[in-house]
Formats: structure tokens, sequence, C-alpha cells
């Protein structure tokens, strides 16, 4: 697989342009599912297996929105990297290929829509990392009980499923970090002579 990764990535006059796309987009594809799914995979255990009577903190609940929105884009972005391997045929087709600009503008939509994705995923982590370090404040220097449900304390609980959306947002952030460092090389790769568009120069 390295050597795959290594060939897809080197920009070879002689290199097939549809194999870069090919290939990284379905690596791409499969880690996106990967690390979109372990999100939700967290969330589903959690409140099928370790809802508790603990309350959440306020705010919470619009976190959570984020987060589906997140994960939404998530979805448009494995689509995607799901595109980039229907291009790779297009190309690849002798009777009808796409013309460069249209695959270029195919791959800057994906750099576009994969960085809108990681600054509202980097976002939603601020705004849920400053929530957590105002109620951390707001606690007793000694420390926070993790387990206190009641009494003035009550009003600062911090739960597991605060831990889990910060979790879910990393990985989500991550795979679209992995989406747009794709996007971006094939970019570079699309200017460069390849055997379907030999006279390519950099655009």
């Amino acid at each position: 697989m390295l050597d795959n990764l290594r060939e897809s990535i080197t920009p070879l006059k002689a290199k097939s342009l549809a194999g870069s796309f090919k290939f990284l987009g379905w690596t791409g594809f499969w880690l996106q599912v990967v690390f979109g799914s372990l999100p939700v995979i967290m969330m589903i255990y959690y409140f099928a297996f370790s809802r508790s009577a603990t309350g959440f903190r306020n705010g919470m609940a619009f976190v959570e929105y984020l987060t589906v929105v997140d994960l939404l884009l998530l979805l448009f972005t494995i689509y995607w990297s799901y595109r980039y391997t229907l291009l790779a045929r297009e190309i690849k087709d002798p009777a009808k290929p796409p013309t460069l600009s249209k695959v270029i503008g195919v791959v800057w939509a994906g750099v576009v829509i994969s960085a809108i994705g990681m600054i509202f995923s980097m976002t939603v982590i601020f705004i849920e990392v400053a929530s957590l370090l105002f109620y951390f404040l707001k606690a007793p220097q000694a420390g926070m009980p993790v387990i206190q449900t009641s009494g003035a304390e009550g009003v600062y609980l911090v739960s597991s499923v605060d831990m889990l959306s910060l979790m879910s947002l990393t990985l989500i952030l991550f795979a679209e970090m992995v989406v747009l460092i794709f996007s971006l090389w094939l970019l570079f790769r699309s200017s460069q002579a390849s055997t379907e568009y030999p006279q390519t120069t950099a655009v």
C-alpha cells in the first residue's frame, strides 16, 4: 500500500492521472468512512448502554446540533472522495474524456468543501473546549467531583458525553484534513503533464 501511495504522489510525466484519482479517491473514501463511523459507533454505544440519570451542561444541545451538522459535512466529503473515483473512470475513457478544466474544477470544489468542513470542525471544537474551560474555572480550585449530581456543584456537571463529543469532532477534523491534503495533491497532479494530458502546463 505504501508503494501505491508513493506512486500516486509522484508527479512523473508518464504517470497516469486517472490512477492518482482512483487510488487517492478510494483511500480518502475509506479513511473517512472509518474515522466518520467511529463517532457514530461511540454515540450509539453511549446512548444505548451508558445513559444515566445525570444531566448535561447547559448549552450542550447546541454543541450536539453543531456536531450533527459537522457529520453531515463529513458525509459530503466522503461522497466527494467517491466522486474522484468516478472522475478517474471518466479520464480513462478514450471516447469522451473530461476536459482538464473540468478535472481541475472538481478538485478545486473538493479543496473548498474540505476546507469549509475543517473550519467548521475547529470552530465547534473551540466552542466546546471554551465551554468546558468556563465550567472548570467556575468549579472550586480543589477540583470538581465528576459524579456530583445535586447541590450547588451540580451546575458544573461535566459528563462523559462531553469527552465523547470532543473525540468525535477530533476524528471528523482528522478525516477532513486527509481529504484536504489529497485534494491539494490531486490539484497539483492535474497541473502537471500526465499520460492522459501530455501537454498540460501548470495552471
